[in-house]
């Protein structure tokens, strides 16, 4: 699916933020929000990711106990992106506390945005945790994509450490690449499950394969 032009990724938050409750007026975040996602050092965290994010988190909607927290948190959770730090996901959630508290949305919800965006670090929900499940599914929808889509993926990521050797890149690409073909369960939703696990299995071990070859 193609991504939407930004203009309507920034009416997509402002009506977000006021069906949110949301007492302050809502453009002044979003575009920030899109200034950090079209920053230069981005190949694959770009605008068209919190899209297609979006995108499957809106397919996956039924599934989630709060939806809209879903969809904060899809904003926020590369909102903060540098490949040369560790720390992305929690300043990512401590710039969606920062933000969405001037915005005026409610502590309950501001903790529960924040709390998914936290979770992007392991993409590991708990058991039930149906929020957890839909974001977490809906980040990693890409791996279960075409082959040639999953490749372009492939490619951006590498782009987005072209400072890090090649024998370097290999070993980490790989290590993690292991990881998730270990997991029991790639997608927790039952709709993600059967749309993209056999297909995302299919394209990490192929560019596993390549990566050891």
């Amino acid at each position: 699916m193609a991504p939407m032009p930004d203009r309507d990724l920034l009416a997509d938050w402002t009506a977000l933020l006021r069906r949110c409750g949301a007492s302050a007026d809502p453009e002044p975040s979003g575009r920030e929000l899109l200034r950090r996602w079209a920053e230069p050092q981005r190949r694959y965290h770009t605008t068209a990711h919190l899209r297609a994010v979006l995108d499957h988190v809106d397919a996956l909607a039924a599934h989630a106990a709060d939806p809209d927290a879903v969809r904060l948190a899809a904003w926020f959770h590369d909102a903060v992106y540098r490949p040369d730090r560790s720390e992305n996901e929690e300043r990512s959630a401590a710039l969606a506390a920062r933000a969405l508290t001037e915005a005026g949305l409610s502590a309950e919800r501001v903790a529960e945005v924040v709390r998914l965006v936290r979770l992007t670090v392991t993409h590991r929900p708990e058991p039930g945790d149906r929020d957890g499940e839909v974001l977490c599914d809906a980040d990693l929808a890409v791996l279960g994509g075409a082959p040639e889509a999953y490749a372009g993926y492939a490619e951006a990521v590498r782009a987005e450490y072209a400072f890090v050797p090649e024998p370097d890149f290999r070993a980490g690409r790989a290590a993690v690449l292991r990881q998730l073909l270990a997991l029991p369960a790639l997608y927790r939703t039952p709709a993600a499950h059967e749309r993209f696990d056999a297909r995302a299995r299919a394209n990490l071990a192929t560019e596993l394969g390549a990566l050891e070859a």
